[in-house]
């Protein structure tokens, strides 16, 4: 079945599901929502409070009046109950005066703001009592949409798409072991996730579909690395004192942890297996230069070593960084080249050359570098930059070039020690748990929604200065089932508030090529202020930005948050954290809180388990390149202990997964791992 095929699906609409990469039935009815709507009981008008999105059953008491404001019509009354009064507000909705009649009661459902010291309630949905009645306590997915998309038309076709071809929910395993865990049959599970009878269902539901994740990453990683640990290094390397002498004249004092890290690192590459090392710390805490005294090494010891980094203008930053290591250090030994798509056809031609005859011993890119066009003379080191960006089928490719290469793999992303074993079973790992001394603490302050102008003001102070600010959003357009910042909505915000800067858009739906243009123009100061998804998480090093505020803060998970704070704070400014709350449902201050009292990303991300429950899973998922589409590792925890248990305990019962009880596990992992890459790329 393809997607045009579906029910309600036509060429426009199919158009729009691509723009929110839905090109397969597969696709439609694993684009999960986003979120729920939550039909709860109404509450009195005298409990109500700013950021709330919440029901009230009110008798409208005012004339429903509209007047012109500027280009928008506005329609306004109010309404009472026993405890208290509160003004409606709808735009370019003068129906509503036919809809809504004074003296009659109804519920009224929607988002409570302060507008010039009183609450008010905008552009509620209307509901006779009875009705509303025959909705409480249901969920209503919501979900992250395009311009032209409503979620009422993905729900339609996920449900078409369901009725037409059931196997597109098909379960794969054994009976026995869903019954022991308690897990829900996937079968129920996908269309429960869409369409959840209550929150019990849908937690059921979510349970089983994050667990599916985890576990098929998990198995797929283990299958794809078998008998990695039995090779033998090919590519022995000898401890020198090039590498001594480096650290010793560098304008900074490594950090312990650095040390530690690097030693452990210099003693695999010399070791009798191949090296498989995954380096964990903070944004600044070093980790780059510890890769780089690894390519030192390789380089001394007549080795090729790659760094692989997402993007390429990260690329470019990282060959830049080495680059004048070699000069300042006078390293004749190492001879680093870059090789980037966008590369002019004479520039890459050149590259290539010298690194298939090897005059190229330090090549740092993207992608690129394992294109079938790139051959190499003696690769002995692969080194990537943030694993979550990159599938394990990628770094394979470059590791069957030859003999099996030292791998080196470096995040940022602060994964619970209690977790990173699991996820990381085939990789030793590194921990950098200290920043350099000279590393300038980014002040971080929680705030709401009253505090809009006043960040505006201490921007501008800020870009008075020259300094630069990113602003970033959970959305990147607004929705009609949402309540939450966009990038879009909140861009002309910011560039109306602070006319004199260039204010510019980033997000994930971008091309690469759009992406890189904007965050070079950012990197060299032609943009101020960038407003943007979490895609700036992984990003370069823009030492001039001092601020950066991220709206709808409740929306994210702390680890995110804390790698978000870590885009500034990189020159020698003072830098600032704005998390902005737009609705502060209980434990969102105390919740964001904690990013004020510590800066270790470990002690963050556990926290963050702790803190995050089954509540807070009915809000907005992470949006921005996420390795999995519904699992979060920083609050499913418990899920992802289950997974790895379970999936141990399969491969030793059936290491080839060749037997009958787990032949439908086989089909689909082997799926998965053709087709499925960014489902195991972390």
């Amino acid at each position: 079945m393809k997607l045009l095929e579906i029910k309600g699906i036509g060429p426009r609409t199919a158009q729009l599901m691509e723009k929110l990469g839905i090109r397969t039935p597969e696709d439609l009815v694993r684009y999960y929502p986003a979120g729920y709507d939550e039909y709860g009981d109404p509450v009195r008008i005298a409990d109500l409070r700013a950021g709330m999105r919440t029901a009230v059953t009110g008798t409208v008491t005012g004339q429903v009046l509209t007047h012109p404001a500027g280009r928008v019509k506005v329609t306004t009354t109010v309404i009472s109950d026993a405890g208290g009064s509160i003004k409606l507000t709808w735009f370019n909705a003068p129906f509503m005066s036919r809809v809504v009649r004074k003296g009659s009661t109804y519920v009224f459902r929607g988002t409570v703001r302060e507008r010039s010291g009183k609450l008010v309630i905008d552009h509620p949905e209307v509901y006779a009592p009875e009705k509303y009645s025959s909705l409480r306590n249901t969920l209503v997915p919501v979900y992250s949409l395009t311009k032209g998309l409503s979620g009422k038309t993905i729900s339609k076709a996920v449900k078409s798409a369901l009725e037409a071809d059931p196997s597109l929910a098909n379960e794969y395993l054994p009976e026995t072991l869903m019954k022991l865990h308690g897990l829900m049959d996937e079968a129920e599970a996908v269309p429960a996730i869409h369409f959840p009878a209550d929150a019990d269902e849908f937690l059921r539901a979510r349970t089983r579909l994050v667990f599916d994740e985890f576990f098929l990453f998990i198995i797929a990683l283990r299958l794809m690395k078998a008998g990695g640990e039995e090779q033998e290094n090919a590519f022995p390397m000898k401890e020198g004192w090039i590498t001594e002498e480096v650290i010793e004249r560098l304008p900074f004092s490594l950090t312990r942890a650095q040390t530690r890290v690097w030693r452990e690192i210099e003693t695999d590459l010399a070791g009798k297996s191949p090296m498989s090392r995954l380096i964990q710390g903070d944004v600044g805490s070093g980790k780059t230069v510890v890769a780089f005294l690894a390519m030192i090494m390789a380089a001394s010891n007549g080795c090729q070593s790659v760094l692989m980094a997402p993007t390429e203008v990260l690329a470019r930053q990282h060959f830049e960084k080495l680059e004048k290591l070699r000069a300042e250090q006078k390293l004749d030994v190492l001879r680093p080249v870059l090789l980037t798509g966008s590369m002019r056809a004479a520039e890459r031609k050149e590259a290539l050359k010298l690194i298939g005859n090897g005059q190229a011993n330090a090549i740092v890119g993207t992608h690129a570098l394992i294109q079938d066009a790139v051959s190499y003379r003696c690769l002995g080191l692969v080194i990537t930059d943030e694993q979550h960006r990159f599938g394990v089928r990628q770094r394979s490719v470059l590791r069957e070039r030859g003999h099996l290469p030292h791998t080196l793999v470096m995040s940022a992303t602060p994964i619970p020690r209690t977790l990173g074993a699991i996820l990381y079973a085939d990789l030793d790992i590194s921990v950098i748990d200290e920043l350099p001394a000279s590393r300038m603490p980014v002040k971080t302050a929680v705030v709401d929604e009253s505090f809009r102008d006043r960040l505006f003001c201490f921007m501008q102070k800020q870009l008075d200065s020259g300094r630069q600010c990113y602003v970033i959003c959970p959305m990147i357009e607004p929705s009609e089932d949402f309540d939450t910042y966009s990038v879009t909505e909140e861009a002309e915000k910011f560039k109306k508030a602070l006319p004199g800067f260039r204010t510019e858009i980033l997000h994930g739906r971008m091309k690469a090529e759009e992406k890189n243009d904007i965050m070079n123009r950012f990197l060299s100061g032609e943009i101020r202020v960038l407003v943007s998804t979490t895609v700036v998480e992984v990003g370069v090093d823009v030492p001039n930005a001092s601020v950066i505020a991220v709206l709808g803060a409740e929306r994210f998970g702390l680890a995110q948050l804390h790698q978000l704070r870590g885009r500034v704070g990189r020159g020698g400014h003072q830098s600032y954290c704005v998390l902005l709350a737009g609705q502060t449902p209980p434990g969102t201050a105390e919740r964001l809180n904690v990013l004020k009292e510590t800066t270790d990303g470990f002690v963050i991300a556990e926290k963050d388990l702790l803190l995050r429950g089954p509540g807070d899973l009915l809000g907005i998922r992470q949006s921005g390149e996420a390795g999995f589409r519904i699992a979060d590792i920083t609050k499913d925890g418990s899920i992802l202990r289950m997974a790895g248990n379970i999936a141990a305990g399969v491969l030793q019962d059936d290491p080839a997964l060749a037997g009958d009880d787990y032949r439908a596990l086989r089909d689909r992992i082997d799926r998965y791992i053709s087709t499925n890459e960014p489902n195991f790329s972390l």
